[in-house]
Protein backbone atom coordinates (compact mmCIF):
# COMPACT_ATOMS: atom_id res chain seq x y z
CA UNK A 1 0.00 0.00 0.00
CA UNK A 2 1.29 3.18 -1.23
CA UNK A 3 1.65 6.37 1.18
CA UNK A 4 -0.69 8.43 -0.69
CA UNK A 5 -3.43 5.55 -0.59
CA UNK A 6 -2.72 5.40 2.99
CA UNK A 7 -3.46 9.16 3.50
CA UNK A 8 -6.86 8.94 1.06
CA UNK A 9 -7.62 6.11 3.53
CA UNK A 10 -7.27 7.54 6.10
CA UNK A 11 -9.39 10.81 5.13
CA UNK A 12 -12.23 8.18 3.94
CA UNK A 13 -12.53 6.74 7.23
CA UNK A 14 -12.30 10.72 8.71
CA UNK A 15 -15.06 11.22 6.12
CA UNK A 16 -17.37 8.22 6.97
CA UNK A 17 -16.84 9.39 11.36
CA UNK A 18 -18.19 12.87 10.31
CA UNK A 19 -20.96 11.42 8.35
CA UNK A 20 -21.60 9.08 11.17
CA UNK A 21 -21.89 12.21 13.71
CA UNK A 22 -23.93 14.61 11.08
CA UNK A 23 -26.56 11.71 10.59
CA UNK A 24 -27.09 10.37 13.94
CA UNK A 25 -25.90 6.97 12.92
CA UNK A 26 -24.95 4.16 15.37
CA UNK A 27 -23.00 2.06 12.44
CA UNK A 28 -21.79 2.35 8.86
CA UNK A 29 -19.92 -0.35 7.01
CA UNK A 30 -18.11 0.17 3.39
CA UNK A 31 -15.84 -1.71 1.41
CA UNK A 32 -13.96 0.25 -0.91
CA UNK A 33 -12.38 -2.32 -4.10
CA UNK A 34 -8.91 -1.39 -5.76
CA UNK A 35 -8.26 -4.34 -7.28
CA UNK A 36 -7.48 -8.24 -7.34
CA UNK A 37 -7.78 -9.80 -3.70
CA UNK A 38 -7.05 -5.76 -2.90
CA UNK A 39 -9.82 -4.28 -1.07
CA UNK A 40 -10.55 -1.66 2.33
CA UNK A 41 -13.21 -2.56 4.61
CA UNK A 42 -14.12 -0.11 7.22
CA UNK A 43 -16.76 0.10 10.01
CA UNK A 44 -16.99 2.96 11.96
CA UNK A 45 -19.42 2.38 15.09
CA UNK A 46 -20.19 4.61 18.35
CA UNK A 47 -20.16 2.37 21.82
CA UNK A 48 -22.00 4.72 24.13
CA UNK A 49 -21.20 8.60 22.64
CA UNK A 50 -17.21 7.56 21.92
CA UNK A 51 -16.85 6.76 17.86
CA UNK A 52 -14.75 3.25 17.08
CA UNK A 53 -12.71 2.75 14.22
CA UNK A 54 -12.01 -0.48 12.62
CA UNK A 55 -9.97 -0.91 9.37
CA UNK A 56 -9.67 -4.65 8.28
CA UNK A 57 -7.09 -5.03 5.11
CA UNK A 58 -8.51 -7.40 2.40
CA UNK A 59 -9.17 -10.37 1.31
CA UNK A 60 -11.12 -11.38 3.97
CA UNK A 61 -13.07 -14.51 4.13
CA UNK A 62 -17.14 -14.19 3.05
CA UNK A 63 -18.72 -14.62 6.92
CA UNK A 64 -22.35 -14.62 7.54
CA UNK A 65 -23.28 -10.70 9.47
CA UNK A 66 -23.17 -11.39 13.29
CA UNK A 67 -26.72 -10.79 14.81
CA UNK A 68 -27.30 -7.57 16.44
CA UNK A 69 -27.68 -7.99 20.57
CA UNK A 70 -30.83 -8.00 21.72
CA UNK A 71 -31.80 -5.38 24.02
CA UNK A 72 -33.32 -6.06 27.33
CA UNK A 73 -36.93 -4.33 27.79
CA UNK A 74 -36.53 -1.38 30.21
CA UNK A 75 -37.74 2.13 30.77
CA UNK A 76 -35.49 4.91 30.16
CA UNK A 77 -35.86 5.09 33.82
CA UNK A 78 -33.75 2.48 34.71
CA UNK A 79 -31.30 2.64 32.55
CA UNK A 80 -28.89 5.78 32.97
CA UNK A 81 -27.88 7.35 29.85
CA UNK A 82 -24.48 6.19 29.69
CA UNK A 83 -24.43 2.30 30.01
CA UNK A 84 -21.30 2.35 31.62
CA UNK A 85 -22.60 4.63 34.68
CA UNK A 86 -25.10 2.00 35.42
CA UNK A 87 -24.51 0.46 38.71
CA UNK A 88 -24.20 -3.31 37.15
CA UNK A 89 -22.10 -2.13 34.32
CA UNK A 90 -19.44 -4.96 33.49
CA UNK A 91 -16.16 -2.76 31.55
CA UNK A 92 -14.09 -4.01 28.96
CA UNK A 93 -10.42 -4.40 30.82
CA UNK A 94 -8.66 -3.96 27.67
CA UNK A 95 -8.53 -3.15 23.95
CA UNK A 96 -9.69 -6.00 21.64
CA UNK A 97 -12.13 -7.68 19.85
CA UNK A 98 -15.27 -8.83 21.46
CA UNK A 99 -16.74 -12.45 20.97
CA UNK A 100 -19.84 -13.67 22.43
CA UNK A 101 -18.95 -17.32 21.98
CA UNK A 102 -16.16 -20.06 22.23
CA UNK A 103 -16.24 -20.28 18.45
CA UNK A 104 -18.26 -19.26 15.13
CA UNK A 105 -21.57 -21.49 15.38
CA UNK A 106 -21.37 -22.29 19.02
CA UNK A 107 -23.70 -20.88 21.63
CA UNK A 108 -23.22 -17.49 23.26
CA UNK A 109 -21.62 -17.53 26.21
CA UNK A 110 -24.66 -15.93 27.82
CA UNK A 111 -27.88 -14.08 26.27
CA UNK A 112 -30.46 -11.14 27.86
CA UNK A 113 -32.17 -12.86 31.05
CA UNK A 114 -29.42 -15.44 31.74
CA UNK A 115 -28.36 -16.04 35.57
CA UNK A 116 -24.66 -16.32 36.01
CA UNK A 117 -22.95 -16.86 39.17
CA UNK A 118 -19.39 -14.51 39.95
CA UNK A 119 -16.66 -16.17 38.25
CA UNK A 120 -18.54 -17.47 35.07
CA UNK A 121 -17.36 -16.77 31.48
CA UNK A 122 -19.23 -14.01 30.16
CA UNK A 123 -17.68 -13.30 26.42
CA UNK A 124 -14.19 -13.02 25.09
CA UNK A 125 -11.77 -10.52 23.95
CA UNK A 126 -9.28 -11.40 22.02
CA UNK A 127 -6.06 -8.91 22.36
CA UNK A 128 -2.58 -9.44 20.48
CA UNK A 129 -4.17 -12.88 18.80
CA UNK A 130 -4.69 -13.92 22.80
CA UNK A 131 -7.94 -14.71 23.85
CA UNK A 132 -9.30 -13.24 27.78
CA UNK A 133 -12.28 -14.55 28.74
CA UNK A 134 -14.05 -12.02 30.81
CA UNK A 135 -15.52 -13.31 34.28
CA UNK A 136 -18.61 -12.05 35.80
CA UNK A 137 -17.85 -9.93 38.43
CA UNK A 138 -20.47 -10.68 40.66
CA UNK A 139 -23.85 -12.88 40.55
CA UNK A 140 -26.66 -12.03 38.56
CA UNK A 141 -29.25 -11.62 35.58
CA UNK A 142 -27.71 -10.54 32.77
CA UNK A 143 -29.79 -7.63 31.50
CA UNK A 144 -28.71 -5.92 28.65
CA UNK A 145 -25.46 -6.61 26.00
CA UNK A 146 -24.55 -3.83 25.07
CA UNK A 147 -22.05 -5.08 22.22
CA UNK A 148 -21.76 -6.90 19.43
CA UNK A 149 -19.98 -10.79 18.34
CA UNK A 150 -17.27 -9.56 16.30
CA UNK A 151 -17.30 -5.63 17.10
CA UNK A 152 -14.27 -4.06 18.85
CA UNK A 153 -13.63 -2.91 21.57
CA UNK A 154 -12.27 0.36 23.93
CA UNK A 155 -10.78 -0.28 27.28
CA UNK A 156 -13.31 0.84 29.72
CA UNK A 157 -16.49 0.72 27.66
CA UNK A 158 -19.40 -1.15 28.95
CA UNK A 159 -20.15 -4.78 27.95
CA UNK A 160 -22.88 -5.87 29.49
CA UNK A 161 -25.53 -4.56 32.61
CA UNK A 162 -25.66 -7.58 35.38
CA UNK A 163 -28.26 -6.77 38.46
Amino acid sequence: MTQSRNDADVAFIKALAELLNENDLAELSVKRDYGDNDSLNVKVSKIGAQPVFQQVAAPAPSVAAPAPAAPAAASAAEMPADPAQHPGAVTSPMVGTVYLAAEPGAANFVSVGAQVSEGDTLLIIEAMKTMNHIPAPRAGTIKRILIGDGSPVEFGAPLMIIE
